[in-house]
């Protein structure tokens, strides 16, 4: 393969990722309230850069279009998640269920969502 095909290859596929994620980001901005699901940080058009879309399942080709693997989180977040991920992949869980229990997050600000939109 020529260098010149390889760089339109890889070129090609840059722009097909940027594309799908244009995609799911516009999806997830609409579903959901722009608020990390982690912090609670609130966003508003200034700052709606640093929010960011995790897929929870870490594929991130799979965006049903329910929302339903994805959760909107800050960078700082989202990175974090990934770092956890990551580590959990590479040395997995170092104690009993208790620990892998105590990793996961319990934080959940739309757990009354339904109910908290609701009129009176």
């Amino acid at each position: 393969m020529s260098h010149n095909k390889a760089h339109q290859i890889v070129a090609e596929a840059r722009r097909n990722k940027e594309d799908r994620e244009k995609g799911y980001r516009e999806q997830a901005l609409k579903l959901f309230p722009w608020i990390c699901g982690r912090c609670a940080r609130e966003f508003d058009l200034k700052n709606l850069r640093e929010l960011t879309v995790h897929h929870t399942n870490h594929n991130h080709d799979h965006n049903p279009p329910d929302g339903s693997n994805w959760e909107l989180l800050c960078l700082y977040c989202h990175d974090n998640e990934h770092q956890r991920y990551e580590e959990q992949s590479r040395y997995g869980s170092k104690g009993g269920s208790n620990e892998s229990k105590a990793a996961q997050a319990t934080f959940n600000p739309f757990a009354d969502l339904k109910n908290m939109l609701k009129k009176d």
